[in-house]
Parts: C-alpha cells; structure tokens; sequence
C-alpha cells in the first residue's frame, strides 16, 4: 500500500495535527524540571477533570500524577519519591472525586481479567466504595512511606464534578487521618 493512500483519519492522528500546529506558535518557556510551587499533585485520570484551570496553576508549577482514582500506589510513591528527592517539590496534594469510576468496581476485575487472558494483572485495582476514606488512606500512605523526606504539607480533596468545588477531608490535630 502506498503511503499517499488516504486512510481515515484517528484520533491519534487528530492530536498529531494539533501537536503540529502547537509547535508552530511554540516558544522555549526557558524553564527547569523543578515545579515553581514546589507541590506535586497526584489525581484521577477522570477526563472531567481539568486540574490547571480548577487550581488556577500555569505550566511549570507543579509535577501532576494522575492514575485510575487517584490513589496512592507503589507507583505513584516512585514518582513522588524522585518528584521530592530529585526536583524539590515540598507539598503533596491528592485530588479524588465524585462519581469515580473505580466506585462501581471491586477486586473481582482482576480476576475477570485473569479469566479473559491467562494471566493475573500483578496490579490491585485499588477499588473503593466511600471517596473520603480513600482520601484518607492515600494521605496514610504518603505520610507513612520511608522514602518520602516531605510529609508535613500533605493534604487531601475530593472535586465535586457538578460544581468543580473541591472538599477538603480533614485530619485530626494530631496529623492522622480522622
């Protein structure tokens, strides 16, 4: 097949496009690594999620780690880790939110997928019924990893996706998640 042979075009294609026409009007912000703010911010993937603009942050402030629900794994502590040790952010700040996908699933997935396959994901799906105490658990696993020198400034949220309002899930005086 000929390469000048027109195929239909996919969504990777589409980003391509739009990379092109970024890069025209692209400039070198002349910037470092090292986020500005000295915060990493580890999120879900939700697309509804536009974390720039609902933190009013701008390119270069902060390293932004996003997976399935926005929990804590091993993971997302490696980034952390070289996020803190290596690129000087101080601050962590965990963003879950309402209507999570990984609400309406449970460890069965796994397992589901181990049929389908042949083999078992080494992976936990890290599913969750109640938001706010995942929160907690997440901030548990920052506050608690060895490997993270920066635990004082650890904060945790849930973004409501109908208003865009985040809530704070407090700990107690005492620095344990309450």
């Amino acid at each position: 097949m000929s390469s000048s042979v027109s195929r239909t075009a996919t969504v990777t294609d589409r980003l391509v496009a739009a990379n092109r026409a970024y890069a025209a009007g692209f400039t070198d912000p002349g910037m470092g690594a090292r986020p500005v703010l000295r915060v990493a911010v580890v999120a879900c993937m939700d697309a509804r999620l536009d974390l720039h603009a609902a933190l009013g942050l701008a390119l270069g402030d902060c390293h932004t780690i996003r997976n399935a629900g926005g929990v804590v794994t091993d993971d997302t502590i490696r980034s952390l880790t070289i996020s803190q040790r290596a690129l000087g952010t101080r601050s962590v700040v965990l963003i879950h939110h309402t209507g999570c996908g990984l609400q309406t699933l449970t460890e069965d997935f796994r397992h589901e997928l181990e049929l389908e396959v042949g083999q078992r994901p080494a992976w936990a799906v890290e599913a969750f019924r109640d938001v706010d105490q995942d929160v907690r658990q997440s901030i548990q696993r920052v506050r608690t990893s060895p490997f993270l020198p920066h635990t004082d400034d650890v904060r945790g949220f849930v973004f409501d996706v109908t208003t865009g309002l985040l809530r704070e899930v407090v700990t107690n005086s005492f620095g344990r998640v309450s």
